[in-house]
């Protein structure tokens, strides 16, 4: 039997897809609709093998497979930023949006094959299914993609597989099968991405803040990796493990991350990014603030831990309290996105490096932070973290950083897109910092109307779209590059779908709901 709340989701995903393709309709429709169609019957299945512990991997509890919404993310970012190159006249990244569509097409569909395969009799319809959309899939990207671009999309295929054969194994329970097929698709992405471009330095295509970005993903990425082997043979806890760790992370850093920079942007990373950060007098304003606003959210989790008594060791914090980090990081982004977006784009790939370092330290419990790192973050965990990782703050960093990182810069001249496309880097505050923020927190204090099938309620869902509605005409009176040009009532239908999206679904609504609006917007 169907769950209610999963066909509203996949009821949503589907009117996304429709829209989008009203818009946009060329070849690549017909494999976006039937990728969609054999995602939403796959989707029962893993879900029938989470629920009977049939599946490969341990896949994160309390959640669907998220396998039709996750599916549809990539294939759609390639598609609506295929159309806007293609208009804007950019022959290069039209067809790097054509690459992406594909690739995404091709994980959704081997992640569905995965499916199919491990399930117990044969799924008969479903195979008929992910037969025909595959057959489709495979077709058009025939006639569409050169030699070297199939060769790239079956280079991010194996990436992908191999990636998640370790990942998945040693991180259990810390991912939903769609959510690894978005995390773990774009970072094999990336990694081909960096390798391609490593390979072909001597081109010169591609900002120096775009190369920082992929060297960061995959430095970080990397790792990782290497202590978690590392690590196996030995206890991670001691004062050894922990000077080694530090010395082996210097060394990493030095000896291949800052070379392979080097490489790509032809001078001294240091310099470079010293440089940059102190460009302008108003980037060093820009820096203070975000300063200030760190100290702010480390004093929240302080003063928090300190409210923390001693009979109460299982107190958690509560939803508002929670979303006192989505205001600081609202604060954060808004003036950047005002006064100097590539400032914010290379800031928020180095809190991402922090972030994402921080969580080997706490989850390696290196000294001498590693143990308090456990204790003060304890504090704010809820039922997504579920496995040995913390990853809902790294999630909220992520959900409204995409927006800025996958805006094509190159395809707007101008530095911003025609209509509702100018809100695109805002995405990630409209839908995290703005729309699920009022959501939760009203949905919580006055909510009484539930949405069937879910714990969210009918209240928080309008009031967050009134309150994102808000706040797009408080980016038109501060952003003066922003100008809608009338597209006033796709804008309302874009922040209505992706709000409902965010009442029903059960996915990472921090990673999920940026993108799906930035889908929308671009269209």
């Amino acid at each position: 039997m169907f769950n209610k709340a999963v066909l509203v989701e996949s009821l949503l995903v589907f009117g996304v897809v429709l829209s989008v393709h009203a818009v946009v309709w060329d070849r690549f429709s017909w494999c976006a609709l039937a990728l969609a169609l054999q995602a939403f019957y796959t989707q029962f299945k893993w879900d029938r093998l989470l629920q009977q512990g049939g599946a490969v991997f341990q896949f994160r509890g309390a959640a669907n497979s998220g396998l039709l919404p996750a599916s549809m993310v990539i294939p759609l970012l390639g598609v609506v930023m295929k159309e806007r190159c293609r208009a804007a006249g950019i022959v290069y990244f039209e067809r790097f949006g054509i690459v992406v569509a594909s690739t995404g097409m091709l994980l959704a569909l081997f992640l569905s094959v995965l499916a199919v395969g491990i399930t117990k009799p044969v799924p008969t319809n479903t195979c008929i299914l992910t037969g025909v959309a595959g057959s489709v899939i495979i077709y058009t990207m025939k006639h569409s993609l050169t030699v070297s671009e199939v060769i790239e999309v079956l280079e991010v295929l194996l990436i992908f597989v191999y990636l998640s054969m370790i990942l998945l194994y040693l991180l259990p329970r810390c991912f939903t099968p769609g959510e690894a097929l978005l995390v773990l698709g774009g970072v094999s992405f990336v990694l081909n991405q960096l390798i391609k471009r490593s390979l072909n330095v001597v081109e010169g295509r591609g900002d120096p803040i775009d190369f920082f970005l992929l060297v960061a993903v995959v430095g970080v990425v990397l790792l990782g990796l290497f202590f978690t082997v590392l690590f196996t043979f030995m206890d991670s806890g001691t004062w050894i493990s922990s000077m080694f760790f530090h010395m082996m992370t210097a060394v990493l850093g030095l000896g291949v991350i800052m070379p392979w920079l080097y490489r790509l942007i032809r001078r001294n990373p240091l310099f470079w990014l010293i440089q940059f950060l102190f460009q302008t007098q108003t980037r060093l304003y820009l820096l203070v603030y975000w300063t200030f606003l760190a100290a702010s959210a480390c004093g929240v989790v302080f003063y928090q831990n300190a409210k923390r008594s001693s009979e109460s060791k299982k107190h958690q914090a509560s939803t508002i309290t929670r979303k006192y980090f989505h205001f600081i990081v609202v604060a954060t982004y808004v003036p950047g996105l005002i006064f100097d977006r590539q400032l914010l784009y290379v800031a928020a790939v180095l809190c991402l490096a922090v972030f994402i370092f921080l969580e080997y330290v706490r989850y390696f419990r290196i000294k001498p932070f590693g143990q308090t790192l456990r204790h003060l973050l304890s504090l704010f965990l809820d039922e997504r973290d579920s496995g040995p990782l913390i990853l809902t703050h790294i999630y909220l960093l992520l959900g409204m950083s995409l927006p800025v990182w996958l805006f094509p810069r190159s395809c707007a001249p101008k530095g911003t897109l025609p209509g509702a496309g100018a809100l695109v880097p805002y995405s990630g505050v409209l839908a995290v910092g703005v729309g699920d923020t009022i959501a939760s927190v009203f949905g919580s204090t006055l909510g009484e109307i539930k949405w069937p099938g879910t714990k969210k309620t009918f209240e928080g869902t309008m009031t967050a779209i009134f309150a994102q509605i808000i706040a797009v005409a408080l980016i038109l009176i501060f952003d003066s590059n922003v100008n809608l040009n009338s597209s006033y009532a796709w804008i309302l239908a874009s922040v209505s779908l992706v709000s409902l999206l965010e009442a029903y679904t059960t996915q990472i609504d921090n990673l999920l709901l940026p993108l799906y609006l930035q889908i929308m917007l671009m269209a």
